[in-house]
């Protein structure tokens, strides 16, 4: 079995939600370091494109997107499950209201003018500046509607009173006695908020929430060992893409095998990757691409969330 690699960088709420799948299921991964604002030049040499955080390598297969990342993971090793049998559709339907509203919101209050100067306080002003530009291009040219301030700031007690009574009454986790995929969604958010100390005391009157994200928290986060990212293409350069499946090619707008094609996110970093598809099924987009530094890699989204264009 090749070596897990994560792109990330430690302050990505996703990239906590991914490297907390690995403290649940007990996975040892190397950690490459990422810079959170582009360029990004050696992620962009192994994904074509494809710019948000985290990306999980393996060898020369990528997988962009913390749902599908998910999956390879659940792969990699079933038990503890992240999607529990005889609940995958709640589970993943929780994943993705933390993933999508709950985060949303988040990074609303987190976005208030006295949240940012006080998470880059310790930074230069054209580093705050820099980040701020960055965010802004990312969330152009999607379908995603972010919250102002005000609506978030009006609906995050809602959210969190719900959950403070979910968790008072129906065990330690969001689906019982376990923790799910849908647990640290709801976590990554509320993991931003109490990692800025402007915005952290909005969840100050949540005692159960605050013992839930301590349990989520004591999980871990894996063995980690550090990568240089020269090293991470290397392993891209001299490995060979994981065989796909000989079957179950369904492509829901009638495209071909080796056909060119762009697959791009339709909420927000809706930069387009292009290459061949080599697969398309039920949850999952694989194209081919090309690249000097890599090779020859196969890079996969999900399908929920991402689409995919004739070239």
């Amino acid at each position: 079995m090749s070596e897990l690699i994560l792109h990330h960088y430690p302050q990505s709420p996703f990239a906590e939600k991914t490297r907390l799948m690995f403290g649940l299921k007990g996975l040892s991964w190397h950690s490459v370091l990422i810079p959170p604002v582009m360029p990004k030049p050696d992620l962009t040499a192994l994904t074509g494109g494809y710019r948000r955080t985290p990306v999980l390598q393996v060898g020369a297969d990528i997988y962009c997107d913390t749902a599908l990342i998910a999956r390879r993971l659940e792969r990699e090793k079933a038990v503890p499950a992240l999607f529990p049998e005889g609940r995958e559709a709640v589970a993943a339907a929780l994943a993705q209201y933390g993933d999508q509203v709950l985060f949303h919101s988040s990074i609303a209050i987190n976005f208030q003018p006295e949240a940012v100067a006080a998470r880059f306080a310790d930074l230069p002003e054209e580093t705050m500046k820099s980040f701020v530009r960055d965010r802004r291009a990312l969330f152009e040219n999607g379908n995603v509607k972010r919250p102002s301030t005000d609506e978030a700031l009006a609906q995050w007690p809602v959210l969190m009173s719900r959950l403070e009574t979910q968790l008072e009454r129906d065990g330690e986790f969001l689906l019982g006695e376990e923790p799910s995929i849908a647990d640290l969604a709801w976590y990554h958010p509320l993991w931003f908020m109490a990692s800025n100390a402007v915005v952290a005391v909005m969840l100050e009157d949540y005692p159960m929430i605050r013992a839930w994200m301590a349990r989520i928290a004591d999980m871990g986060q894996g063995a980690s060992v550090k990568m240089e990212a020269a090293e991470a293409i290397r392993i891209a350069h001299d490995a060979t893409p994981e065989t796909l499946p000989e079957h179950g090619f369904v492509s829901s707008q009638g495209l071909t095998l080796d056909q060119s094609v762009t697959v791009s996110a339709v909420d927000y970093g809706c930069d387009p990757v292009a290459g061949t598809l080599v697969h398309e099924e039920l949850e999952e987009i694989v194209i081919a691409r090309e690249d000097e530094r890599v090779g020859l890699v196969h890079v996969h989204f999900p399908r929920v969330g991402f689409r995919v264009d004739a070239a």
